[in-house]
């Protein structure tokens, strides 16, 4: 947020909060709220009640298909206006002087960061002379990337930590060229979506070109060691952060070439106009393949053969209502992945001279189970989601199966990869209550090994994971899996964050986090629902979560959190639901319909407005999950009958929200979050606190620095069990 050390002195804001009166054996406090104008009494005499700032009101109004709506908030919406700054401040005061009361939040800061601070390693990875691998000491803001030749010992290679004094610029991806001697690395800053490519010299470390920049939702893919494909959108009039980004491009960066003279290669004619455009060069740098698409769900594929000069582009599919991605080639022949006639997913052979799909050869056919799919060692290995667990298969070059690989237990895996003379291969490990352990897989055998287990301060042991399946309203089975101490009495008094996701094709699958745990430790209960609108059963249980069918997810989270209420887990006093980005529209669609059912909501990064949402930053391509409002009346009203920004109600009396944003969000932009937290503010009718936390220099999540995620879960679980009623930590 720019102008962000504005004074608070604007006639706009009230940053100031009501004390509580009297001694200290009175049991509640009156407080007037200055906005309705009535009186409430704080949940405990130890903590003052928060006053809000004062939000004005706009007279903007939209009309849809003839029906007027009101958008009193959308001066919130500019993220380079003083007022907004000086908003954002007064909001923030607000929030951390209520949270800085709580008098178990340092303690769970401490525990958190106690249980954080051990060494964390990830897989390694062969690239030229060296072995690499990510590394983080226990409590670094960012992982430190180390390299090692065979039986030498290990260096740092590049340092994320040193990119930035307060540790808010992190790394994103690393590639490497074709003999391993170059690299390629994106850094974002203050977590933006746009990055910038800094290119080296492996062995002395030494920058080589001038940094890319205004480079947004790019991979890197390499050809030889003479340059790399990239995307990127062209800068947008406006704000960065927020104006709408529609037409992307793919580029080639010739090494040693200033970025002005990079070579558009598709995206530059009306033609070829997509929101996200994407390169891969194949293993032996005979291809690229091309992925161009219009929204978050299926996708244009192109081919062009790179031992031609000037090869045409040649199409393979145009069929934006399938996802269809390479995945290898032998020679002529194109492996690819695809949802073409096949919801669950499959892979089919193809000669690149002829690629279309009447040409398509079943290689590994489609199952009843969602595939995901990997090679490395010179096999493919097919992953399946068997009610969200992870089981995966080897298959050689024939597309014999050749052995299912025996996994731990009920979880899930990385993807198992690697380049294909690489005969031992590294997967990591984990579920809910499991920390993640590497291992190390002979391709040749089948035999897993041990390589690293995780040193995390944590007894899985005294926990376990139970899937189970509920009705949904129209009576669809939906998996969950809930995970708590062992020994834990079904009394209905359990504090339980039940957490969903529920859309564009994304699948919730079973892993550890350190920020769980903690909630496990204080006897907390969590529940995660595999919803519709999710991957886990494939493009079908997507669609059911899609467009006109969005109310269904919403009924899956609301029906999960009714079967733990009934099965005495927790009961809606110590109910908290959760999630982010659709996972946040997720929270605030539930807690606007179903306000009594959960006493605490925590929707993270959420998109909010759903009349809006598709002209920020890259929002349109969300459409296909969503639909937009000026589609058709009958989206329109649909849409808004769900939205949680429209559908906030004066007179109701909403459960405690802490909403949670970054000012840096250019994906899901932090206005979303601003309008919902105005509203619920200006018309709760009970007790509970409705608060926004807003980290500066934060974006969307990715590369967030250990310090502030560390305070912001200490906040979410803070402001969580004290508005359960818990005046010290119940474990």
């Amino acid at each position: 947020m720019k102008n962000i050390n504005l004074l608070l002195t604007s006639s706009l804001f009230i940053g100031v909060l009501a004390s509580c009166t009297g001694d200290s054996n009175e049991k509640s406090a009156k407080t007037v709220n200055p906005i309705s104008g009535t009186t409430s009494y704080t949940t405990h005499n130890i903590i003052k009640k928060a006053v809000y700032p004062v939000t004005k009101k706009g007279s903007v109004v939209d009309n849809y298909f003839g029906t007027d709506v009101a958008d009193p908030y959308r001066w919130l919406e500019d993220d380079r206006s003083k007022e907004t700054g000086a908003w954002v401040i007064a909001e923030n005061n607000a929030t951390f002087d209520y949270l800085s009361q709580i008098p178990y939040r340092e303690q769970l800061k401490a525990r958190l960061t106690e249980l954080w601070n051990y060494e964390k390693i990830g897989a390694p990875f062969k690239k030229g002379d060296y072995t690499f691998f990510y590394k983080n000491n226990g409590l670094q803001n960012q992982y430190v990337i180390y390299r090692q030749k065979d039986g030498g010992p290990e260096e740092v290679f590049l340092d994320p930590n040193t990119f930035s004094k307060d540790g808010t610029t992190s790394m994103g991806q690393l590639t490497f060229s074709k003999d391993g001697s170059i690299a390629a690395y994106s850094i974002s800053e203050g977590g933006s979506d746009w990055r910038k490519i800094i290119i080296i010299d492996v062995e002395t470390k030494k920058v080589l070109d001038t940094p890319l920049v205004d480079i947004k939702f790019s991979g890197i893919s390499w050809y030889k060691n003479e340059g790399f494909y990239y995307s990127s959108y062209d800068k947008p009039e406006g704000s960065e952060l927020s104006a709408k980004t529609d037409q992307h491009k793919l580029y080639y960066h010739q090494l040693g070439q200033p970025q002005k003279n990079d070579k558009v290669v598709f995206g530059d004619t009306p033609e070829q106009k997509r929101r996200y455009v994407g390169g891969t060069v194949t293993e032996d740098d005979r291809f690229l393949l091309i992925s161009g698409a219009k929204s978050t769900s299926g996708n244009d594929l192109y081919l062009k053969d790179l031992n031609k000069v000037d090869s045409p582009l040649v199409t393979i599919t145009e069929n934006l209502d399938a996802d269809t991605s390479i995945i290898e080639n032998e020679g002529d022949t194109l492996f690819l992945v695809t949802n073409f006639n096949a919801p669950n997913k499959k892979i089919i052979s193809v000669n690149a001279k002829a690629p279309t799909p009447d040409k398509w050869v079943d290689f590994i056919p489609e199952t009843e189970y969602v595939l995901s799919a990997s090679t490395g060692g010179g096999f493919f290995f097919a992953e399946y989601m068997i009610d969200a667990i992870s089981k995966i298969y080897q298959y050689d070059y024939q597309g014999k199966a050749i052995r299912e690989i025996k996994l731990p237990g009920a979880g899930s895996t990385t993807t198992i990869k690697g380049d294909k003379d690489q005969s031992t291969l590294y997967y990591s490990f984990s579920n809910y209550k499991t920390p993640g352990t590497i291992y190390s897989y002979n391709s040749e055998n089948g035999e897993s090994d041990i390589y690293l287990k995780s040193g995390a301060k944590f007894d899985s042991d005294e926990y376990e994971s139970k899937q189970v399946f509920y009705p949904s309203k129209d009576g669809t089975k939906i998996p969950m899996i809930i995970t708590y101490k062992k020994g834990i009495q079904l009394d209905g008094n359990n504090p339980t964050i039940l957490y969903g996701y529920g859309g564009f094709n994304i699948s919730l699958t079973p892993s550890f986090s350190v920020s769980r745990a903690i909630w496990l430790e204080q006897g907390g209960i969590y529940a995660v629902a595999n919803l519709r609108g999710g991957g886990e059963y494939g493009k079908e249980w997507h669609k059911a979560g899609t467009q006109l069918n969005k109310q269904n997810v919403f009924d899956d989270f609301i029906a999960a959190g009714e079967y733990l209420i009934a099965q005495n887990y927790t009961s809606s006093e110590y109910l908290a639901v959760n999630g982010g980005s659709n996972g946040g529209l997720l929270v605030g669609a539930v807690m606007t319909q179903r306000p009594e059912l959960m006493r605490v909501a925590l929707p993270a990064v959420g998109v909010l407005d759903m009349l809006r949402y598709h002209t920020f930053t890259s929002g349109a391509g969300w459409a296909y999950d969503y639909g937009t409002a000026e589609q058709s009346k009958e989206m329109f009203n649909y849409l808004k009958s769900y939205s949680p920004v429209h559908n906030v109600k004066a007179g109701v009396s909403y459960p405690a929200t802490l909403i949670t944003t970054g000012d840096h969000d250019d994906r899901v932009v932090p206005a979303h979050s601003f309008k919902f937290a105005a509203e619920l503010q200006a018309k709760q009718a009970g007790d509970a606190p409705t608060l926004i936390r807003i980290e500066t220099n934060a974006g969307h999540g990715a590369g967030t620095p250990v310090s502030k995620t560390i305070e912001q879960y200490a906040d979410i679980y803070a402001f969580t069990l004290f508005n359960m009623g818990f005046t010290e930590l119940p474990k």
